[in-house]
């Protein structure tokens, strides 16, 4: 199981948080790939359709809005869909206790913060960390050091 990319993204299609961790191997540059991924989810119903979605002959987008943002993962096709949405479930949720509520504006003022928290669950593309009471001790000794 590998993460190519993590990507976060508002309504408007503007790119709050992106991390690649596989190399770009689709055509085009990456504004492009960002923009395809945008139009392509952005365009969904999402009470009726599924949150999996064929992006390339390599890669599936596994992606879930809250309020304002898109948090997008991009994985190979043959990995456990629920696996990852799981886990971008639990990314907001660390986010939200980590910022006390997490907004936007919390991402795009903190964005350092919010690596952060994206950098103790996934690192080389690969799941790190699972437990949420872990994440938010060590993000809370590593707030500290600062």
């Amino acid at each position: 199981m590998s993460i190519r990319f993590i990507l976060c993204f508002n309504k408007q299609g503007v790119v709050r948080l992106i991390r690649w961790y596989v190399g770009n191997e689709s055509s085009g540059d990456t504004q492009d790939v960002i923009a395809q991924i945008y139009r392509l989810i952005s365009s969904k119903d999402h009470k009726r359709h599924s949150n999996f979605v064929e992006f390339s002959e390599t890669t599936k987008l596994v992606y879930k809005r809250y309020a304002g943002l898109y948090f997008v993962m991009g994985v190979d096709l043959r990995d456990d869909d629920p696996i990852y949405l799981s886990h971008i479930h639990l990314f907001v949720e660390v986010l939200d206790s980590f910022f006390g509520n997490v907004c936007e504006l919390d991402i795009v003022f903190n964005f350092y913060k919010a690596y952060m928290v994206m950098d103790e669950m996934f690192l080389g593309g690969e799941i790190q960390e699972v437990s949420k009471d872990v994440l938010i001790e060590r993000l809370g000794t590593l707030d500290r050091l600062e």
